[in-house]
């Protein structure tokens, strides 16, 4: 499932800062149907709008992936090692270019697997530093929190459009990079899990990341149903069988880059 697809015809190829990117063409579907809700309360019955939506929804995925995947590939370089990015139907993927031949320490393991999330986070707070700065109403994805810190506060957007904008925008960097946080291998949380009990001396760390990832996983998955958020319970129970199997193998799912 969180394996590298198949390159095809139909992928989109660039480069980044030094960095090949590979689209794969079944990201664009994937993305169009995991933001088809939303784009509908937003749209509220207006076809042309929903289209709009739709299409804006898909490009702050695309941008906001590749921001997270940058991160990891720059980590990697920072670390003397080369990586290129593929972003696919279930999100994006660094992958080093010599796997197995050059073997980072646990602690900049740990580090590769945090930078991604925090380039997403930090974009987040980029684009809420400057929505205060202008003086508008920041839509934050946590309405409690928002609150709390007086984000509700400021001008309001005239535009539909704008509005959906930021609102995806924040949605997808900062709820997205928290729960990719949640300590399940083979996300990045339980990869930094792993790296830092391999980096303290805890020789069973993947056994006890995975162990974490079981309870972890069974807790945001029985969230996401209990929310009525059933892609995201599907795929935390997914990843908390994947772990359970694992256990029960002998071995860990790690084979998944960053």
């Amino acid at each position: 499932m969180l394996a590298e697809p198949q390159a095809t015809s139909a992928d989109l190829l660039f480069d980044l800062s030094g960095i090949r990117v590979r689209v794969s063409a079944w990201f664009w579907l994937a993305a169009g149907l995991l933001g088809w809700n939303v784009c509908q309360s937003f749209a509220l019955g207006d076809q042309r709008l929903l289209l709009q939506m739709l299409v804006m929804w898909i490009g702050v995925v695309f941008v906001s992936l590749l921001v997270h995947e940058m991160g990891h590939a720059l980590a990697y370089r920072n670390f003397g090692q080369a990586a290129h990015i593929v972003l696919y139907h279930f999100g994006g993927l660094a992958i080093p270019e010599i796997w197995g031949r050059r073997h980072l320490r646990p602690v900049q393991r740990l580090l590769v697997s945090a930078a991604g999330p925090l380039a997403q986070l930090f974009l987040a707070v980029v684009i809420i530093g400057l929505l205060k700065v202008s003086g508008y109403q920041v839509p934050f994805p946590i309405p409690a929190v928002g609150s709390l810190l007086g984000f509700n506060e400021g001008r309001g957007y005239t535009s539909p459009l704008a509005y959906a904008f930021f609102d995806f925008m924040l949605y997808v960097n900062i709820f997205w990079p928290l729960l990719n946080l949640v300590p399940v291998p083979p996300l990045d949380g339980g990869q930094i899990v792993r790296e830092g009990l391999l980096a303290v001396g805890v020789a069973d760390g993947a056994r006890i990341a995975a162990i974490l990832g079981v309870v972890a996983g069974g807790l945001v998955a029985w969230w996401g149903y209990a929310r009525g958020d059933h892609f995201l319970g599907i795929m935390f129970a997914m990843l908390a069988a994947s772990c359970f199997q694992s256990i029960s193998a002998g071995n860990t799912p790690w084979r998944r880059w960053n």
